[in-house]
Protein backbone atom coordinates (compact mmCIF):
# COMPACT_ATOMS: atom_id res chain seq x y z
CA UNK A 1 0.00 0.00 0.00
CA UNK A 2 1.05 3.47 -0.48
CA UNK A 3 0.01 6.12 2.07
CA UNK A 4 -0.21 9.83 1.37
CA UNK A 5 -0.18 12.22 4.47
CA UNK A 6 -1.54 15.52 4.35
CA UNK A 7 -1.42 18.10 7.35
CA UNK A 8 -1.87 21.81 7.73
CA UNK A 9 -2.19 24.10 10.46
CA UNK A 10 -5.85 25.02 12.05
CA UNK A 11 -5.58 28.21 10.64
CA UNK A 12 -5.30 27.17 7.32
CA UNK A 13 -2.25 27.61 5.21
CA UNK A 14 -3.81 28.68 1.97
CA UNK A 15 -0.72 29.44 0.42
CA UNK A 16 -0.66 27.46 -2.80
CA UNK A 17 0.70 24.06 -3.09
CA UNK A 18 0.08 23.76 1.07
CA UNK A 19 -3.65 23.22 1.46
CA UNK A 20 -5.14 20.08 2.11
CA UNK A 21 -6.96 19.85 -1.47
CA UNK A 22 -3.32 20.56 -3.07
CA UNK A 23 -1.21 18.17 -0.95
CA UNK A 24 -4.01 15.56 -1.45
CA UNK A 25 -3.95 16.11 -5.10
CA UNK A 26 -0.43 15.86 -5.66
CA UNK A 27 -0.09 12.27 -3.31
CA UNK A 28 -3.16 11.05 -5.67
CA UNK A 29 -1.47 11.99 -8.87
CA UNK A 30 1.84 10.20 -7.43
CA UNK A 31 0.14 7.38 -6.82
CA UNK A 32 -1.20 6.93 -3.74
CA UNK A 33 -3.29 4.64 -2.50
CA UNK A 34 -5.11 6.28 0.34
CA UNK A 35 -4.64 9.70 1.95
CA UNK A 36 -5.01 10.14 5.69
CA UNK A 37 -5.57 14.05 6.66
CA UNK A 38 -4.61 15.73 9.81
CA UNK A 39 -4.88 19.33 11.23
CA UNK A 40 -2.97 20.64 14.27
CA UNK A 41 -2.04 23.81 15.36
CA UNK A 42 1.74 25.43 15.65
CA UNK A 43 1.87 25.12 19.41
CA UNK A 44 1.07 21.49 19.79
CA UNK A 45 2.53 18.06 17.71
CA UNK A 46 -0.24 15.92 19.20
CA UNK A 47 -0.75 13.73 15.75
CA UNK A 48 -3.21 11.12 16.46
CA UNK A 49 -4.02 10.34 12.63
CA UNK A 50 0.07 10.00 11.66
CA UNK A 51 0.91 8.32 15.04
CA UNK A 52 -1.71 5.40 14.28
CA UNK A 53 -0.83 5.20 10.35
CA UNK A 54 2.81 5.15 11.58
CA UNK A 55 1.94 1.93 13.68
CA UNK A 56 -0.02 0.89 10.45
CA UNK A 57 2.65 1.00 8.40
CA UNK A 58 4.04 -2.75 7.01
CA UNK A 59 7.20 -3.66 5.29
CA UNK A 60 6.97 -3.19 1.38
CA UNK A 61 4.56 -0.20 2.48
CA UNK A 62 5.32 3.43 1.46
CA UNK A 63 4.51 6.54 3.02
CA UNK A 64 4.12 9.85 0.74
CA UNK A 65 4.12 13.53 1.73
CA UNK A 66 4.44 16.40 -0.11
CA UNK A 67 7.24 17.66 1.81
CA UNK A 68 9.52 16.89 4.74
CA UNK A 69 7.93 19.94 7.11
CA UNK A 70 4.64 17.57 6.63
CA UNK A 71 5.52 15.47 9.01
CA UNK A 72 8.58 16.81 11.06
CA UNK A 73 9.67 19.81 12.50
CA UNK A 74 12.91 19.64 11.82
CA UNK A 75 15.51 17.77 9.26
CA UNK A 76 16.65 16.12 12.47
CA UNK A 77 13.66 14.33 13.48
CA UNK A 78 12.82 13.48 10.00
CA UNK A 79 15.42 11.93 9.40
CA UNK A 80 15.40 9.66 12.68
CA UNK A 81 11.90 8.69 11.64
CA UNK A 82 12.60 7.88 7.94
CA UNK A 83 15.56 5.71 9.51
CA UNK A 84 13.47 3.77 11.37
CA UNK A 85 10.76 3.26 9.11
CA UNK A 86 13.70 1.99 6.65
CA UNK A 87 14.33 -0.60 9.10
CA UNK A 88 11.20 -1.67 9.17
CA UNK A 89 10.88 -1.80 5.39
CA UNK A 90 8.97 1.15 4.60
CA UNK A 91 9.55 3.29 1.89
CA UNK A 92 9.24 6.87 2.22
CA UNK A 93 8.41 9.55 -0.73
CA UNK A 94 9.16 12.93 -0.45
CA UNK A 95 7.57 14.55 -3.50
CA UNK A 96 9.80 17.47 -3.90
CA UNK A 97 13.13 15.22 -2.37
CA UNK A 98 12.78 11.45 -4.01
CA UNK A 99 12.15 8.14 -2.67
CA UNK A 100 13.86 7.34 0.28
CA UNK A 101 14.41 3.48 0.09
CA UNK A 102 16.87 0.82 1.19
CA UNK A 103 18.60 0.56 -1.93
CA UNK A 104 21.80 2.69 -2.69
CA UNK A 105 20.13 5.77 -3.94
CA UNK A 106 17.91 6.24 -0.80
CA UNK A 107 20.79 5.52 1.31
CA UNK A 108 22.54 8.75 0.16
CA UNK A 109 18.88 10.43 -0.08
CA UNK A 110 19.06 10.13 3.85
CA UNK A 111 22.60 10.71 4.15
CA UNK A 112 21.77 13.94 2.45
CA UNK A 113 19.15 14.28 5.48
CA UNK A 114 21.41 13.78 8.36
CA UNK A 115 24.13 16.00 6.74
CA UNK A 116 21.52 19.09 6.59
CA UNK A 117 20.21 17.68 9.82
CA UNK A 118 23.76 18.15 11.36
CA UNK A 119 23.72 21.98 9.63
CA UNK A 120 20.16 22.70 11.04
CA UNK A 121 21.62 22.06 14.61
CA UNK A 122 25.01 23.57 13.95
CA UNK A 123 23.03 26.93 13.07
CA UNK A 124 21.03 27.07 15.73
CA UNK A 125 24.17 26.44 18.13
CA UNK A 126 25.83 29.27 16.44
CA UNK A 127 22.88 31.53 16.28
CA UNK A 128 22.29 31.51 19.84
CA UNK A 129 25.69 31.86 21.10
CA UNK A 130 25.85 35.35 18.79
CA UNK A 131 22.87 36.04 20.43
CA UNK A 132 24.66 35.41 23.88
CA UNK A 133 27.36 37.46 22.58
CA UNK A 134 25.66 40.51 21.66
CA UNK A 135 23.54 40.29 24.67
CA UNK A 136 26.51 40.69 27.16
CA UNK A 137 27.21 43.74 25.81
CA UNK A 138 24.31 45.32 26.76
CA UNK A 139 24.24 46.77 30.36
CA UNK A 140 21.71 44.38 32.92
CA UNK A 141 22.53 41.17 30.92
CA UNK A 142 21.70 38.05 32.94
CA UNK A 143 22.71 34.38 32.30
CA UNK A 144 19.82 32.65 32.04
CA UNK A 145 15.96 32.50 32.95
CA UNK A 146 14.59 35.71 34.04
CA UNK A 147 14.14 36.01 37.44
CA UNK A 148 10.03 35.66 38.71
CA UNK A 149 9.11 38.85 39.92
CA UNK A 150 7.95 38.02 44.02
CA UNK A 151 4.92 40.08 43.23
CA UNK A 152 3.96 36.61 41.00
CA UNK A 153 5.22 34.26 43.32
CA UNK A 154 3.17 36.12 46.36
CA UNK A 155 0.09 35.90 44.15
CA UNK A 156 0.47 31.91 43.58
CA UNK A 157 1.05 31.45 47.34
CA UNK A 158 -2.12 33.50 47.94
CA UNK A 159 -4.02 31.07 45.28
CA UNK A 160 -2.83 28.48 47.84
CA UNK A 161 -3.10 29.49 51.23
CA UNK A 162 -6.30 31.71 51.21
CA UNK A 163 -7.79 31.06 48.08
CA UNK A 164 -7.55 27.36 48.21
CA UNK A 165 -6.98 26.59 44.83
CA UNK A 166 -5.00 23.35 44.21
CA UNK A 167 -1.64 23.40 42.61
CA UNK A 168 -2.46 22.02 39.11
CA UNK A 169 -4.94 24.94 39.30
CA UNK A 170 -2.00 27.21 39.75
CA UNK A 171 0.21 25.99 37.92
CA UNK A 172 -2.06 26.63 35.07
CA UNK A 173 -3.18 30.58 36.14
CA UNK A 174 0.21 32.01 36.60
CA UNK A 175 2.16 29.82 34.40
CA UNK A 176 4.62 28.91 37.25
CA UNK A 177 6.41 25.55 37.97
CA UNK A 178 5.17 23.50 41.00
CA UNK A 179 8.47 23.42 42.60
CA UNK A 180 8.52 27.63 42.30
CA UNK A 181 4.86 27.75 43.63
CA UNK A 182 5.91 25.21 46.22
CA UNK A 183 8.22 27.19 47.61
CA UNK A 184 6.74 30.59 47.84
CA UNK A 185 4.25 28.87 49.89
CA UNK A 186 7.20 27.88 52.61
CA UNK A 187 8.40 31.15 52.08
CA UNK A 188 5.07 32.92 53.59
CA UNK A 189 4.38 30.40 55.90
CA UNK A 190 7.98 31.07 56.92
CA UNK A 191 7.32 34.71 57.06
CA UNK A 192 3.60 34.14 58.88
CA UNK A 193 5.32 31.69 61.41
CA UNK A 194 8.24 34.15 62.48
CA UNK A 195 6.04 37.18 62.70
CA UNK A 196 3.73 35.20 65.11
CA UNK A 197 7.28 34.25 67.15
CA UNK A 198 7.83 38.28 67.17
CA UNK A 199 4.39 39.20 68.64
CA UNK A 200 4.45 36.49 70.96
CA UNK A 201 7.60 37.85 72.30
Amino acid sequence: MKYGYVRVSTRGQASKGNSLDDQRQQLMSAGADEVIEEQYTGTTMKRPAFDTLLKELKAGDTLMVTKLDRFARSAATGSQLIESLLHRGVRVNILNMGEVSDTPQGKLMLQILLAFAEFERDMIVERTQAGKAIARTKAGFREGRPPISAKRKENAAHLILDVHHSYKEVEAETGLSRSTIIRAVRARRKREAEQQEGLSD
